[in-house]
């Protein structure tokens, strides 16, 4: 199992496996250090390590914790299997989907947007509307939800005729099943997970707005890309091998980033051709030409 979840963080566009895999990961973490710590009769030593993970409502305690922001969507609730369950399969179709158009880089970008505008969405309402500030959790919040609708809704924006075969449903674009989500999720609002359900709203919107400024030119999400290399880098080996002859190679690589090049015009243009028959409508050619897009962006 170490060997096949190395090869995963190995791949190339193999983002969303890799978020699966840190997300079952820790949750396999804490299940058993609640086990352990119940046997023990230690319930305080649990609680003591989710409050570092799940993010409180209260302004107070959550700029004494800041980090969780982005830990509490890694987090699901250990009485509810069919949380994860449910977070990781939506995850993985939508995730698939927006790997394979946009690259594991935007997708890493989008799932951290996601996180946070969730994170302030919630903060948001439970510190000035009095309706959410009476129903505080006492945990805190956690789980990957707000992140998962930043990528379907990103993708719905991207590809909203792209379509899914669902049991007992058949074909069903995807722009429906966003907008089922969001529905579901606005009439929550006002249930018992309302802090939750406003956090899957707020990232719902970045979704939307991410897409919509990338296809404007503008990639948001571009800051969180260039921490996350930074951050591989600290666990990456520096290369002493010195290469020679490296202007024939470089003469080479100026050949091909000119026959690659690819305004922002085309992409619209080739995104638009998807809206309308879908991806497999393109041209050889043209499927090419965003592939190699995504990758330089």
């Amino acid at each position: 199992m170490f060997d096949e979840f190395k090869h995963a963080f190995q791949r190339n566009n193999n983002g969303h496996v890799q978020l699966i895999i840190i997300n079952v990961v820790v949750y396999l973490i804490l299940v058993v250090l609640v086990v352990f710590s119940t046997v023990l009769e230690l319930p305080e030593f649990f609680s003591a390590i989710h409050r570092q993970l799940a993010i409180p409502a209260p302004i107070i305690d959550f700029l004494q914790r800041p980090w969780t922001i982005i830990t509490y969507a890694f987090v699901h609730d250990l009485n509810d299997i069919f949380h994860i369950l449910f977070n990781m399969l939506v995850f993985y179709w939508f995730g698939k989907l927006f790997v394979e158009y946009l690259g594991s880089d935007k997708l890493i970008a989008v799932y951290f947007l996601g996180a946070i505008a969730g994170a302030l969405a919630y903060l948001l309402v439970y510190n000035t509307i009095p309706f959410y500030e009476v129903r505080v959790p006492p945990g805190g919040m956690v789980g990957a939800s707000a992140a998962i609708y930043a990528i379907v809704v990103a993708a719905a924006t991207l590809l909203p005729d792209y379509t899914f075969f669902l049991l007992f449903l058949g074909p069903v674009r995807i722009k429906y099943i966003a907008a089922f989500y969001i529905v579901i999720s606005f009439l929550g609002s006002v249930q018992s997970n309302a802090g939750g359900n406003v956090a899957h709203l707020g990232g719902a919107l970045i979704g939307f707005i991410y897409i919509k400024q990338l296809q404007n030119g503008v990639n948001l999400g571009s800051w969180i890309t260039a921490i996350v290399d930074w951050f591989k880098g600290l666990f990456e080996p520096s290369s002493k091998v010195k290469v020679s002859y490296r202007k024939e190679a470089s003469e080479k690589a100026r050949k091909v980033s000119k026959t690659s090049s690819i305004s922002q015009d085309e992409i619209d243009t080739i995104l638009d051709k998807i809206s309308d028959g879908g991806y497999e409508s393109l041209t050889k050619e043209e499927k090419e030409k965003l592939f190699n897009a995504s990758k330089k962006q």
